[in-house]
């Protein structure tokens, strides 16, 4: 909904340049990504039903916050608050839905629990552009609080909470700050590229910045008791290739949506209920896509779907940067690429959710998924800002679009190259 949202919010905003209101997305990314992982390790000690539960009431509590908001300021403070009970009913989520289901079963689990989210993806651009259009942008956030109202009332009665493992884990602070500060300072300088208020040098140093804190935050989870990120986790091949490989398919997914509307009520000038409503078919394909995926690779792995996923995703940027022209010709000009790009998230995006935790223990799935679903986000907040540094000033021509259109489909080839050397093949079938 907030990509629905980002239009109107210039309007509502007229004082805070895009650069400022990229923030409104990006804020409440990287304090999701740094807050999933120890959120992971916070459901195994504590209960995963208790912190799903907590979770969801803080989301809703910051949505209202969000929808009175009369500041940007306000706004992206709310959201961060927003981030943190996002952040705590993330990987409980997950671990619940794992934990119901015996190893046979779980590449298929994992798949649809990814697949709602592409469920939501269908739903968002329309019924938010909708919802919107007629109410206005705070009811972007307010539709939140009876649908997390029914989680919190259902959620209470239904589940069972899980056994907890009785270790206290500590917070790491100090990684949190290091990873924080490093996507934050990345992302800044990516944003703020084309500001005249910012230097060459300026920018510069703000990269390098987010460049050494992201390695001094490798230094110090590698020598820090309770580090924010497990590295041993990474010592297993596939977990290493399949989180880069969602980092930047991460990247691309976010580019490729936010364009979406940016090209709909910019080029062809759509109304946002329209331009809505014309990216929801590809989104509505990511479920039956993912299902498929899944029983599939219960037999067959992740592999061939990763790789041919990214493939496919790659051929729908080459689309869109050849075909749609100036006049909106939905039904030859947008349609097939449109499709051709939800197949493909269908394909990768739960095959990387289920590869990430394949191999792992139970006892790390939590975490485990947290620091993939974390990487994702990451990888999120970098595509926001790619596409805010390319397309966020004012007048949008046709061809303002390729550059983009061409990093994305360098993403999405980049994917599939990192997902050749992931083994998700069922274990039995393992030496």
């Amino acid at each position: 909904m907030l990509f629905a949202a980002f239009d109107p919010l210039r309007h509502a905003f007229a004082d805070a340049t895009p650069a400022e209101l990229s923030w409104v997305l990006n804020a409440y990314t990287v304090v999701y990504a740094t807050m999933l992982i120890p959120a992971g390790g916070l459901a195994d000690t504590h209960g995963r039903k208790r912190v799903f539960l907590i979770g969801v009431a803080l989301f809703l509590a910051a949505s209202a916050a969000c929808g009175l908001a009369a500041s940007v300021g306000w706004l992206i403070a709310a959201r961060v608050l927003q981030a943190v009970g996002a952040a705590l009913l993330t990987p409980a989520s997950l671990s619940i839905v794992l934990a119901a289901f015996p190893q046979s079963r779980r590449a298929v689990v994992v798949s649809l629990w990814g697949a709602v989210g592409g469920l939501a993806a269908a739903v968002g651009p329309s019924a938010g552009s909708v919802v919107i259009d007629h109410f206005g942008w705070p009811w972007a956030f307010y539709i939140n609080l009876p649908l997390g109202g029914l989680a919190l009332w259902r959620g209470a009665s239904m589940l069972q909470e899980s056994p907890t493992s009785g270790v206290q884990r500590r917070v790491d602070g100090v990684g949190m700050a290091l990873l924080m500060l490093s996507v934050g300072a990345v992302t800044l300088a990516i944003v703020e590229s084309s500001a005249p208020a910012w230097t060459r040098m300026e920018l510069l140093v703000l990269a390098a910045t987010g460049g050494v804190a992201a390695g001094a935050f490798v230094a110090w989870a590698r020598h820090a008791r309770a580090p924010l990120v497990d590295l041993a986790l990474f010592h297993h091949r596939t977990y290493r290739y399949v989180n880069l490989a969602t980092l930047v398919f991460g990247t691309a997914f976010s580019m490729m949506f936010l364009t979406f509307f940016f090209f709909m009520m910019n080029v062809w000038h759509l109304s946002l209920p329209q331009a809505g409503l014309a990216v929801t078919p590809g989104p509505l394909l990511v479920m039956p896509t993912a299902i498929l995926t899944g029983r599939l690779a219960t037999r067959l792995g992740h592999r061939r779907f990763l790789v041919g996923g990214s493939l496919l995703y790659a051929c729908s940027s080459l689309w869109f940067l050849l075909v749609p022209g100036t006049e909106p010709q939905y039904l030859t000009h947008w349609l097939p690429g449109l499709m051709m790009s939800g197949i493909a998230v269908g394909l990768v995006l739960p095959s990387l959710s289920a590869a990430a935790v394949n191999r792992l223990p139970v006892a790390h799935y939590a975490v485990g998924s947290a620091v993939n679903q974390a990487t994702r986000q990451i990888g999120s907040v970098l595509g926001v800002a790619l596409t805010v540094a390319l397309l966020g000033h004012a007048a949008l021509q046709r061809a303002d679009f390729n550059a983009l259109y061409l990093v994305h489909g360098t993403l999405a080839l980049l994917t599939g190259l990192l997902c050749l050397p992931v083994d998700t093949r069922p274990r039995a079938a393992q030496p």
